[in-house]
């Protein structure tokens, strides 16, 4: 009994040590506006709107703006300097996300009840199993700074790249190398991809979409001002 004990106090400890390491913070004076930075990116900052996972404008995006830390702008800003010159601007969705986000998204993920936007974001999914598949957590490494939700803009087409998916779609068909789609829909997101990782960036193996720079200047410290 005394074995088990000391095993659980352990385990117990090492959770509250994990989670000691983090910390909050509301200083933004280390962050920029990405139409400052990167004034060829196009913003459609879907948590500002309601065409959203949750059908509603959430909590902490004040203004319809994207913020990154500087190291994470400056590199975006290369990104986008090498796809302009393939014909492509970089279309954000999303970029520093408050904590005050985060946790709006667990509210709405308890409440079971709510599935307006079910058919367009987690068709495939019943809502209960969002925290169990990862889609939902009480973290998320936007709100570190670094970490950003973008696509491509393709100028001769004047309209986005065609992913084969949609942004914050909960399903296989996120994953960047899903087997369903075209070879056209595969090339647009390795364009994306490659850009991305050429400055830094590292991406994400079920969201096409979403990267963050490896080397983030705060990786333990989640920021909590507002998007404004």
């Amino acid at each position: 009994m005394r074995k088990i004990l000391a095993v659980i106090m352990l385990f117990v400890l090492g959770v509250t040590g994990a989670y000691a390491e983090e910390k909050n913070s509301d200083d933004s004076s280390g962050f920029v506006y990405l139409s400052e930075a990167v004034p060829d990116a196009i913003l459609e900052i879907r948590y500002y709107g309601t065409y959203n996972f949750v059908g509603d404008r959430i909590d902490g995006y004040e203004r319809p703006v994207a913020m990154l830390t500087k190291e994470a702008a400056k590199a975006l800003r290369e990104v986008s300097d090498e796809l302009v010159k393939k014909g492509y601007r970089l279309k954000i969705y999303d970029a520093y996300r408050p904590q005050k986000a985060v946790n709006h998204f667990e509210s709405w993920a308890r409440d079971l009840e709510d599935t307006r936007m079910k058919d367009y974001f987690y068709p495939e999914l019943d809502k209960s199993v969002l925290f169990d598949q990862g889609y939902i957590d009480h973290r998320s490494g936007h709100s570190r700074g670094s970490t950003l939700d973008l696509t491509l803009f393709d100028m001769s087409t004047e309209k986005e790249a065609d992913m084969g998916g949609t942004f914050d779609y909960f399903g296989e068909k996120s994953h960047p190398d899903y087997k369903g789609l075209t070879p056209a829909q595969f090339n647009n997101r390795m364009i994306l991809r490659e850009a991305m990782m050429n400055h830094g960036f590292k991406p994400l193996s079920t969201e096409w979409w979403h990267f963050t720079l490896k080397d983030e200047p705060y990786p333990d410290t989640y920021f909590t001002f507002p998007v404004k």
